[in-house]
């Protein structure tokens, strides 16, 4: 039987573990982390539960596929909750947006704010669910490794003028600037900057008016168990702890790879998936007379991320699951991560409440909180080590004002994580939180693409087509479907 290896855990490497086992591999996945998941993965403090880094599952269906190859059904091992509202968005002026599934609230949301954007916003969901049909249905699991598969979708991207930023489009439909925000701030959960990511990603706004947003119960760790607990059910393993440190190639194609774990061992593989970075990859793990020349241009990566992990006593029961905490600038604040590379003063951030859904993530009578802070990537000259302490108290001084009255002396645990972390324990180049910024110049053919240039190497997750996301990671994995042939 051919053999195919999976180097990384998160939710792209245990996809393609799934759809290379259905096609017929004996598959083997290798985590250097002490446990699967990623970016995905758990951490557990004083009878709290926090997921490290995505919350929100928006196109259940990839997760449906892949119980369905290992014959089983996922609503028999892991409950999606459908959230109400998806996000709630706080202005500094006091003003609050929630922004839901159903129309009509929806549309009574925006008249309340501005009557003349009530058809703007018709006329703005329109093009969404058109960029939706082309951007998503048709390319978003299709493999981008050939020049002509730019070239034959190059008319309907021009038709939908994606050469414009999603903030561009937005504004042109909307003219209340707390709107354009609330419709534009979506390309920050991909990693993208609204004011330079191309049009093509405001079909994130139509896959949830779609599909809704979902919290799995017991967390986005519930999830990485049950897959990880799928491919026990379909014969495949999943070994922490054992990081890849090169791949191996022979006579031009991949052999294998060298795993420096429990004991360093060559491990043969007619396959070899990896679940990382291809700069990180190439530059790190294949060896320099094997490596594609001219190597592809340095990428210029996403935002980094600082995350706080906390639980506190008591409960904040009018809290939504998710908050978006609106900072007095917009665009400045944006250019002030993305292109100038420097820790503003002010902040906007994003509060994730799982105990509003899932009272088990916290011990009883107590919240466990997550919050995220976009910040400049490690290309900037921030020294974490001194400046994470301050921050954090920025942070918490924020949320206490603006959402969590009193939560500073509530609190019972704190953990913290930097771009640094990113950067040594996930080898995110530059720290990166979501692989490549998603501009248009670095979508699609433009972006690493899933089959390497060495015959036998492919890629999944955030690094390569088509992105950042749980659905664009579970999405590079079903790419592999049309570029892995299936074993002999």
């Amino acid at each position: 039987m051919a053999r195919a290896i999976v180097v990384g855990s998160g939710f792209g490497g245990l996809a393609a573990a799934v759809r290379l086992r259905a096609r017929g591999y004996d598959v083997t996945v290798y985590e250097a982390l002490d446990q699967p998941g990623g970016r995905a993965r758990v951490f557990h403090h004083d009878g709290f539960i926090f997921d490290a880094g995505p919350t929100v599952v928006t196109a259940p269906y990839l997760l449906d596929e892949l119980f369905a190859l290992g014959g089983t059904d996922r609503r028999d091992h892991v409950e999606l909750v459908p959230l109400d509202p998806f996000y709630r968005i706080l202005f500094p002026d006091g003003s609050s947006f929630d922004f839901v599934g159903d129309e009509e609230r929806l549309l009574a949301q925006i008249e309340a704010f501005d009557p003349r954007d009530v058809d703007g916003y018709r006329r703005l969901a329109r093009h969404a669910e058109a960029i939706f049909d082309v951007g998503y249905t048709r390319l978003a699991d299709q493999p981008f490794h050939r020049m002509r598969d730019m070239l034959r979708v190059l008319p309907s991207m021009a038709r939908l003028r994606s050469d414009r930023s999603v903030y561009d489009v937005v504004a042109a439909h909307l003219h209340d600037e707390r709107l354009r925000q609330v419709f534009s701030f979506e390309p920050l959960l991909v990693g993208g900057n609204p004011f330079r990511t191309t049009s093509i990603y405001l079909l994130i706004h139509w896959l949830e008016r779609k599909w809704g947003v979902h919290f799995a119960r017991g967390g986005m760790g519930a999830i990485v168990r049950a897959l990880v607990e799928l491919l026990a059910s379909m014969g495949v393993p999943v070994h922490t702890g054992e990081a890849m440190e090169e791949v191996v190639v022979e006579h031009g194609r991949v052999t294998g790879i060298v795993v420096a774990g429990r004991r360093r061992r060559f491990e043969r593989a007619d396959v070899v998936v990896c679940n990382g970075d291809p700069s990180h990859v190439y530059a790190n793990h294949v060896s320099a007379r094997h490596r594609p020349r001219p190597l592809r241009r340095r990428l210029r990566q996403s935002m980094g991320l600082f995350v706080a992990y906390f639980g506190a006593e008591g409960s904040y029961p009018t809290l939504a699951h998710h908050t978006i905490v609106m900072g007095p600038r917009y665009r400045e604040l944006l250019h002030d991560i993305f292109s100038r590379r420097v820790l503003a003063e002010d902040m906007s951030l994003y509060l994730h409440a799982p105990t509003r859904t899932d009272p088990t993530m916290a011990p009883p009578g107590h919240e466990a909180f997550y919050v995220l802070s976009p910040v400049p990537n490690t290309r900037s000259s921030v020294s974490w080590r001194e400046e994470a302490p301050a921050y954090l108290e920025r942070i918490m001084h924020t949320l206490e004002s603006r959402v969590l009255p009193g939560i500073r002396s509530r609190l019972v645990t704190m953990n913290w994580i930097t771009p640094d972390d990113f950067a040594r324990d996930l080898r995110s180049p530059d720290g990166a939180a979501f692989g490549p910024e998603p501009t248009l110049t670095q979508s699609a053919w433009f972006r690493h693409h899933n089959r390497s240039p060495i015959p036998g190497l492919y890629f999944v997750g955030a690094g390569t087509h088509p992105g950042a996301g749980v659905p664009g990671v579970l999405l590079s994995a079903k790419v592999l479907d049309h570029i892995v042939p299936r074993a002999s």
